[in-house]
């Protein structure tokens, strides 16, 4: 998402909206409508390219297509960036990023707070990816990086809202591949407290109040909920059906699992402070 500048007595900005078509990217695109915003949005047909069908499609995917697919979403990253630097109009970019570039380590259970300031063991990620488990949170790790790099370098204004699983209307119909892949390690990530969600709608929101928000800076983690209970972790796998299908099953624990992520400036932003 990039705003242009606009002229003083404007009172809206022109947006663009990159990618329109993607089940997160609709729900911006509608926020910003809602509010009177002139948007451009860039729809990809179909939501995917050819390479990521094949990725989320393929049951046993083969390795070599995990990396084509990390080179995928990083060379995006890099190339969304590098055409924003290029044209003068730009005022902010806010880049969509995921908690999976900051939740994956080795020692991750022996963490009290993961914050902004944590990002994913790229060497981790690659040792899980083999497995086909963690491919996805090495491209969001890499991607981003890679959009800080550039953008530090061409010194745009950028922040990056890190999100949770994305849960809301027909989530499970019209984002499943995004969704299996984050959930790559869900056993792993609510032991550990640090399988969270987010509302699409809220998710929506934090964006448009990032844009707006002159004082943002830097990374926000975006969730509204941590599921660490066997009973908020049921209720989040009916949710996902069909995509996740469970027998009839009765909560058998009361164990609730220490959370260990934090969003104190995520909470700043929507009390209308931001850094």
């Amino acid at each position: 998402m990039e705003a242009k500048s606009s002229d003083v007595d404007r009172e809206k900005a022109a947006v663009c909206v990159l990618d329109a078509s993607t089940y997160v990217g609709f729900w911006i695109l509608k926020g910003l409508l809602a509010r009177g915003y002139t948007v451009h949005a860039a729809i990809q047909e179909n939501g995917e390219t050819d390479i990521v069908k094949k990725v989320r499609d393929l049951e046993r995917t083969e390795k070599r297509l995990m990396d084509k697919m990390v080179d995928f979403e990083v060379r995006g990253a890099i190339n969304v960036v590098e055409a924003c630097a290029q044209t003068g109009s730009i005022e902010k970019i806010v880049f969509s990023s995921s908690l999976s570039a900051a939740i994956w380590k080795e020692n991750i259970s022996e963490e009290k707070d993961v914050d902004e300031k944590s990002w994913s063991d790229q060497d981790f990620c690659r040792r899980m990816k083999g497995l086909n488990q963690l491919w996805y949170a090495l491209s969001k790790t890499l991607s981003e990086q890679a959009a800080w790099a550039l953008a530090m370098d061409r010194t745009l204004n950028m922040v990056s809202i890190n999100a949770g699983l994305v849960v809301g209307p027909g989530v499970a119909q019209q984002s499943p591949g995004v969704t299996m892949s984050y959930l790559k390690g869900a056993a792993e990530m609510y032991e550990n407290g640090v399988l969270a969600l987010v509302d699409v709608n809220f998710l929506a929101d934090v964006h448009i109040r990032a844009y707006e928000n002159q004082s943002t800076c830097g990374r926000y983690f975006c969730f509204d909920q941590i599921v660490n209970t066997e009973e908020e972790a049921l209720k989040l796998a009916q949710s996902l059906s069909p995509l996740i299908h469970i027998p009839r099953y009765e909560c058998q624990g009361t164990e609730v699992h220490a959370e260990r992520l934090r969003n104190e400036k995520l909470n700043k932003l929507v009390e209308g402070t931001a850094c």
